[in-house]
């Protein structure tokens, strides 16, 4: 019986153990977050086969052609005084080799290039994740602290009216503030549980459920990654952040590699026009029953042949199409210029707008507004204070903390916008200025 139970114990506990295992949550901060993601997110591992089939291209470009055997076998009086022949013929290209391996090569760096772009895009998404979670625990924080306050105020009316023996007006009004903030919580609960989904979403890991290690951005430290000047940081000229924006953006450099692409491949559909040589030899003999002398004889062969000859066929529509290629890969790139100076400038301007109404909304302002609230509660506990005058105190409070939180936020995520748009996250504001 012991021995019954030892065992049902143990079975169960290994039963639970890889779903305790499994659901543990893990807080890691953001450099943690976007190493984990760039090691294991399965599209990025997706991406890198990409690389490593255009790596192989290259091998395949460098290709022989393969040989084959040949045979000639004559029978009857059809084969009296001919030879028959066993040998090997080999084609061997011209001048086509050297262009595939180019086209190969530039494939591959148009991959390798597409990989780095989106192992760039993925530490963004990663930031901006992690910061929207950031903002929605820093929310849920705020409302859970006014729900707290409100519900000691709650209690002390609560107290009064037992006293007094009647229910009062205040009363009343916490209760209805009570109830509005109970369901700001609930809401900013399923959007915090939402921001935890999402991140755990960009991060993309088959082995991990994990959470920011941050709830709120006192400590600038904590997003040092991010390289996020203070908000009293002087931008610099637009036109510097321009010309450094066009030397990084991957885009531009893939639509760069995407003309060079269309260049190697006109140079490789081309060269299909040039003929190739088929050169054969082998072993030739003639049989004493085949010989007119009724000798047994033996000897070699060597022969060659022009194959693939552009007669009937030369390659006119290929050629055409290739240079269509290139006329777009222009057009493209040229295009992709055009939008990546909007886009950096619409992110600019993002960011100066965000810069400014995070100045509006400082440390001082909310801790100002947090002690004015605080003290009017105390009054209410202690003084006689009209609700009505602490609601609209509470209410305004409420509204600077939505306030700050949606300044501190936009400023958070539009730099994330304004280093994707340029295509670097080691931007240095100084740097740009001495450009």
């Amino acid at each position: 019986m012991i021995k019954r139970i030892v065992f049902v114990s143990l079975f169960l506990f290994v039963l639970n153990l890889p779903s305790s295992i499994g659901n543990e949550i893990q807080q890691i901060n953001l450099k943690t977050a976007i190493d984990i993601a760039q090691k294991n997110n399965l599209d990025i591992k997706a991406s890198q086969k990409d690389v490593d089939i255009a790596a192989n291209e290259i091998k395949i470009s460098n290709r022989l052609q393969n040989p084959s055997i040949e045979t000639y076998w004559n029978f009857g009086k059809s084969g009296k005084g001919n030879p028959n022949q066993i040998g090997l013929a080999q084609t061997v290209e011209l001048f086509k080799r050297t262009p595939r391996k180019k086209l190969a090569k530039a494939n591959y760096i148009l991959a390798s290039d597409n990989f780095e772009y989106q192992k760039f895009n993925l530490k963004m998404d990663v930031s901006e994740a992690y910061v929207k979670l950031v903002v929605a625990k820093l929310i849920l924080k705020k409302y859970e602290y006014q729900q707290k306050f409100l519900e000691d105020l709650l209690e002390i009316s609560n107290r009064n009216n037992t006293e007094s023996g009647k229910l009062d007006l205040d009363t009343i009004e916490a209760k209805i503030a009570l109830n509005q903030i109970i369901t700001e919580v609930n809401k900013a609960k399923t959007n915090a549980k939402i921001a935890k989904i999402e991140f755990n979403k960009i991060i993309n890991s088959s082995d991990g459920n994990y959470d920011s290690l941050d709830s709120n951005f006192s400590n600038n430290n904590d997003f040092i990654e991010l390289q996020i000047p203070q908000s009293s940081s002087k931008l610099p000229p637009f036109k510097s952040i321009e010309d450094s924006a066009i030397k990084n953006r991957y885009d531009i450099k893939i639509a760069q590699n995407e003309i060079e692409v269309a260049k190697k491949k006109l140079a490789v559909v081309v060269r299909q026009k040039m003929p190739d040589i088929e050169i054969s030899s082998g072993y030739g003999y003639q049989t004493v029953g085949l010989a007119d002398d009724n000798i047994y004889k033996n000897g070699a062969y060597l022969g060659a042949n022009l194959v693939n000859i552009p007669i009937f066929y030369s390659y006119k529509p290929e050629i055409k199409n290739a240079k269509l290629e290139i006329e777009k890969a222009n057009l493209n790139y040229i295009s992709t210029i055009n939008k990546a100076k909007k886009d950096v400038e619409i992110a600019y301007e993002k960011f100066i707008t965000a810069k400014l109404n995070l100045g509006s909304y400082n440390d001082k302002i909310l801790k100002d507004s947090e002690d004015l609230f605080e003290l009017f509660g105390k009054k209410y506990k202690t003084e006689n204070v009209d609700f009505a005058t602490l609601a609209a105190v509470e209410e305004s409070y409420q509204d600077l903390v939505g306030g700050y939180a949606e300044a501190l936020s936009d400023y958070y995520l539009s730099w994330i916008d304004f280093l994707r748009e340029i295509n670097s996250d080691e931007f240095s504001f100084k740097e740009a200025q001495d450009i």
